[in-house]
């Protein structure tokens, strides 16, 4: 069952977010006639550990053989009460994609053969 949490970032900005149930680390409130959550950390504090999750995989596919010019990474965040932000467990939810790139006549590692490019259908 989905409901409303309200954060409150770092800087006293509220950001609501809907969250799968109300849940232990919240506390209801009403507003505008609406039940709605009131989360006990901030939405910063929420977010860290996928700070820190993203900054492990930068350090581990910037380090290496392969040493790509450009390193993006996606996750799939799902915001709970008692977790704060999580990356999500599957590809409905989210999920973590991750894309490396290198420029032509780089100097740096060499990055894995692509296969050719198919020719575009012509318009008819």
């Amino acid at each position: 069952m989905a409901a409303l949490m309200e954060f409150t970032t770092d800087s006293g900005e509220t950001v609501t977010v809907e969250v799968d149930r109300h849940a232990p680390g919240a506390q209801l409130v009403a507003r505008d006639g609406h039940a709605l959550a009131r989360a006990e950390r901030t939405f910063d504090e929420a977010l860290q550990g996928i700070r820190s999750a993203a900054e492990s995989a930068l350090a581990v596919f910037r380090d290496g053989t392969l040493k790509p010019d450009g390193v993006e990474l996606e996750f799939g965040v799902k915001i709970t009460a008692e977790a704060g932000a999580v990356i999500a467990k599957s590809a409905l939810e989210g999920h973590l994609t991750v894309k490396l790139s290198w420029s032509p006549g780089s100097s740096a590692g060499t990055p894995p053969a692509a296969p050719p490019a198919s020719p575009a259908p012509a318009a008819g």
